[in-house]
């Protein structure tokens, strides 16, 4: 066999695309099988959407973290007078 050989071998996606039947996947095997059962109910294209809820503005989101870091430090300064 020459190298010119295995190119000719050489699978070709061309080819494959352009073959009237296809088979299908496994998987669509097992869910036509399964459905041909119990077919699966309907459901619609897109979930219903969730309601929105309005967001906390920048400004008080800092104003939380700020407060909290304020906290933090007058807790540790209160700690530290009160040990000999």
């Amino acid at each position: 066999m020459s190298v010119q050989d295995d190119g000719e071998r050489e699978f070709d996606l061309r080819w494959a695309d352009a073959a009237e039947h296809k088979e299908p996947s496994a998987r669509a095997r097992m869910l036509a099988a399964r459905w041909k059962e119990n077919p699966p109910d309907p459901a619609p294209f897109r979930a219903a959407p969730e309601p929105v809820v309005p967001r906390r503005s920048s400004w008080v989101s800092t104003v939380i973290v700020l407060g909290c870091v304020a906290a933090v430090i007058l807790l540790l300064g209160w700690a530290q007078m009160r040990t000999p």
